[in-house]
């Protein structure tokens, strides 16, 4: 089979990609990830070949507008919703009561921005690459709404697939069951309209499809789920991968006691301006604990630092996995990698969500009883502190953190999905290439 993947140029969502083309490729399938060109890099050293279309998006530039001082300054609110990604469709209530369709109409807009942003400079192209190359199956990340146009227009089959909880899924279904509650002049989708008037330029009919995709691959444990409504779902095991990487002296060697990871991403130093708590305080309330602290902190943020405590150990990176299978607990930000690995591990988990969908993973978590969630504002060293020895010596998180990682270890891992999407284009591959738009097999597993 010819399988294409597509994403736009956001690093972290393709990582998650990595380990099902690997095993779609050792199955023997030709495998090919489109994205625009700032991801090219990224691709090629995960050993997959990359195939450039059109230009790299403006989405962290125009965002750059609002994450600044200056603008905290001015509008404060603003600000922080937007630093933190308290804005939709992270921030959807999980209470239905309260999903209001002034709420939707506004998140709707946002949706259809977000698209145009990064959709529009690619789309064109990878059109015309799909119709060139013909897959069978294209399998995208959630807003890359050119993916599905593009499948369309080559006949090919085509599912999501979900780097975190499937908020995007959870705000459609709210979305279209309160639209159409509404008067019919009320009933604006702006996403749906914006996505229908490309594919129309490209010949294909609009189905919600192209929006949720005719299935979607989901990573996560039911502890952790989110999902959309009429949406077909297909399972995965979360598999770590982060990168090219090498394995420093120090992590070859076990710990020779109780070890905690602090890590808070790349997002924060590389395009926020910095971490939403005081490293240095955090770091000084846990010097007297008996414990070696890891912590994996950006090189012109470890500048800030100064000195640091006897049981810190502070390194710019370390593979993520392999730091992690060395500790007992972990402190981090909520991104939905670290959440997934962590999780996969079996570890206590601290969290101080700074953007996305870190607070609603972290909330999950919580209930879970695997781990706390601080919000950012209360994540003061000494709060820092207490809770990381509550997940230490209190009993009753190491089990239901346990449990966590049993609910990802029963699901399918990748190789056992390359059986079944093997099945599922076996089942219609007398139709591939027809019309577009045309497709007599959904996936209903």
């Amino acid at each position: 089979m010819r399988i294409l993947f597509a994403t736009y140029s956001e690093k972290t969502h393709f990582l998650s990609m990595v380990p099902l083309a690997w095993a779609l490729r050792s199955a023997g399938h030709d495998v090919r990830v489109a994205s625009q060109p700032e991801l090219v890099d990224v691709i090629t050293t995960a050993g997959l070949p990359a195939v450039p279309v059109g230009e790299d998006h403006k989405l962290w530039a125009t965002a750059q507008r609002i994450l600044n001082e200056r603008f905290a300054q001015f509008n404060p609110q603003l600000y922080r919703e937007t630093r933190l990604g308290r804005t939709p469709p992270f921030n959807l209530p999980r209470q239905r009561h309260l999903i209001t369709w002034e709420y939707l109409r506004a998140a709707d807009e946002d949706a259809a921005a977000m698209a145009r942003m990064i959709n529009s400079s690619m789309l064109d192209q990878l059109v015309e690459f799909a119709r060139h190359w013909r897959p069978d199956l294209v399998i995208w990340e959630p807003t890359s709404y050119a993916a599905p146009i593009a499948a369309e227009v080559a006949g090919a089959f085509h599912m999501r697939f979900m780097w975190g909880p499937d908020h995007y899924g959870a705000l459609r279904g709210h979305f279209r069951r309160v639209r159409d509650e509404q008067p019919p002049a009320e009933r604006k989708d702006a996403l749906a309209a914006w996505v229908g008037e490309q594919a129309a330029r490209h010949g294909v009919p609009f189905g919600e499809d192209l929006i949720t995709g005719r299935a979607t691959l989901d990573q996560l444990p039911p502890a952790l789920r989110r999902r959309g409504d009429e949406v077909e779902y297909l399972p995965i095991r979360y598999v770590p991968y982060g990168g090219a990487a090498v394995l420093p002296d120090w992590l070859r060697e076990p710990p020779t006691r109780t070890r905690v990871a602090l890590t808070l991403g790349l997002s924060a130093a590389e395009r926020f301006g910095g971490y939403v708590l005081s490293v240095r305080e955090i770091l000084d309330a846990l010097a007297d604990l008996d414990i070696e602290v890891i912590a994996t902190i950006a090189e012109q943020e470890q500048k800030k630092l100064g000195p640091v405590p006897d049981n810190v150990r502070l390194v710019t990176f370390a593979p993520l996995h392999a730091l992690l299978s060395t500790c007992t607990a972990v402190i981090h930000h909520g991104g939905a990698g670290t959440v997934a690995t962590s999780s996969l591990l079996g570890l206590p988990q601290l969290i101080v969500p700074d953007q996305g969908d870190g607070e609603y993973a972290a909330t999950r978590v919580e209930e879970h009883g695997a781990g706390i969630l601080i919000q950012p504002g209360d994540a003061d060293g000494r709060t820092v502190r207490d809770r990381v020895v509550r997940l230490l010596r209190e009993p009753g998180f190491a089990p239901r953190a346990a449990e966590l990682r049993e609910q990802m270890l029963a699901l399918p891992a990748p190789h056992e999905v390359v059986g079944h999407l093997e099945r599922l284009l076996a089942r219609r591959r007398p139709n591939a290439h027809r019309e577009p738009g045309r497709h007599p097999v959904r996936s209903r597993n």
